[in-house]
């Protein structure tokens, strides 16, 4: 952990809330930044960077389009944590999802934000990339027993 942030847990209500609002942000016109090319990558090993993810995750497709879409299936079992930035701290605070693409973990920190004098949404995708560890369960604090992989063979 950083020392310009502090992470913390929300309510399992307050997550869905929060996904809940993203959806509605994004179905309605949200933007989405995407940072491709992030500095703290340059002393990153390739793989793990948002570039690298993505061109390979989405290789013929509009990196913002496939975030959007990517963002709207996330799920309160997908939340690792929230973060609150401490180098700004009048930004909203930033939460942090894991989900495995093609047996592969990838890291998600977003910031949701009202911008502008009309109040626009943005979305700030900080993150999506390729996790540098593997993700354990204990990192989800509302997944459910299941694991990802079985809850795809146990429907219908």
């Amino acid at each position: 952990m950083s020392l310009d942030s502090v992470s913390y847990i929300e309510s399992e209500l307050e997550v869905t809330s929060y996904i809940q609002n993203l959806k509605y942000a994004l179905d309605n016109g949200a933007k989405i930044e995407f940072q491709i090319q992030r500095r703290v990558d340059d002393m990153r090993d390739e793989k793990y960077t948002n570039k690298y993810t993505v061109s390979t995750l989405f290789p013929d497709e509009n990196p913002s389009e496939a975030l959007k879409r990517e963002l709207l299936t996330l799920t309160t079992e997908d939340y690792i944590q929230t973060v609150k930035d401490i180098r700004f701290p009048k930004r909203s605070d930033m939460r942090e999802f894991g989900k495995a693409y093609n047996d592969e973990d990838v890291y998600i920190k977003i910031r949701v934000e009202i911008l502008g004098i009309y109040g626009h949404p943005t979305t700030f995708v900080m993150s999506f990339h390729f996790a540098e560890k593997a993700f354990s369960p204990e990192m989800f604090p509302y997944r459910k027993e299941r694991h990802n992989h079985e809850n795809k063979n146990s429907k219908n």
